[in-house]
């Protein structure tokens, strides 16, 4: 038994607790549950994911600091106009001073380069301390492989966009992208072992479509929804198209625009943890 309190640390796997147990089936099952649970990447199956468009490094500490604490927060979504102007280890060094929550790095938009670049953009956004990386990749399928496998084998999480929120992005439209465009990025995100997908939140018809498209080759895919909030979706809607699976919402100006950043953001996550 723990004297005093004492909290101890499996050599094998990591798992810290007031008993450790070293033989048999029971602590294999211990083991294969703490190993599956430190793997997730976030502590909730449904949240709210602030994207930190913000034009100062200011601004942005300040945002951490107001949002990190408030229940149902999984993350931050950080993009190329703060990482260009400050520098992405920065960014990452000032969430870690108030929060151990991941870091998604949003290039706007990766993975259109030719596949040989797949490999520096993974090493740069690892040593910069991120978890996650979004790609679009509207470069092909050549590219969209070289990436994903990139940030794989740097053991960074590939999020794969196919859809954007906005008008005029798919060829119907007057867009430049092909309408099947998409599905075929998520098709092959899927079959590259991708879990996570970016689909448009305020396209709650699009968003059952990409489920049904990605659920028939990943088991458990998870969904991030930008497009909710200014952009008119609403994360009610947006969840319930794909109820049952892991959603979050990335949501920006409506939260660090807000004269009460933290008050918007408890607003969003009560709404989104009615999911759970």
């Amino acid at each position: 038994m723990p004297w005093l309190g004492e909290i101890y640390k499996c050599r094998d796997c990591g798992y810290r607790g007031a008993l450790i147990v070293e033989d048999g089936g029971i602590a294999e099952a211990i083991k294969k549950e703490f190993e599956a649970e430190d793997k997730k990447l976030f502590h909730l199956t449904h949240g709210v994911i602030p994207a930190c468009d913000v034009a100062t490094i200011e601004k942005f500490k300040t945002l951490i600091e107001q949002t990190c604490s408030v229940e149902g927060i999984v993350g931050y979504k950080v993009g190329c106009t703060l990482a260009l102007s400050y520098g992405l280890p920065k960014l990452t060094e000032i969430v870690a001073e108030q929060t151990d929550l991941p870091v998604i790095y949003d290039h706007q938009k990766a993975g259109t380069d030719i596949p040989q670049m797949g490999d520096k953009f993974a090493e740069v956004c690892v040593k910069a301390g991120v978890k996650v990386v979004i790609i679009f990749p509207m470069a092909g399928p050549a590219a969209e492989k070289a990436f994903i496998e990139a940030l794989f084998q740097t053991e960074l999480v590939p999020w794969v966009g196919g859809e954007m929120t906005h008008e005029k992005y798919l060829s119907g439209e007057g867009g430049f992208i092909d309408d099947n465009a998409p599905k075929e990025m998520y098709k092959i995100g899927a079959e590259c072992g991708v879990e996570y997908f970016i689909v448009p939140g305020n396209k709650p018809d699009a968003i059952r479509e990409y489920d049904a498209l990605i659920s028939g080759t990943v088991k458990e895919p998870k969904f991030c929804m930008p497009g909710i909030g200014v952009q008119g979706g609403e994360i009610r809607k947006a969840f319930e198209a794909v109820k049952g699976k892991e959603a979050y919402a990335i949501i920006g100006s409506a939260i660090y625009k807000s004269r009460d950043m933290e008050r918007a953001a408890k607003r969003f996550c009560k709404e989104a943890m009615e999911f759970l």
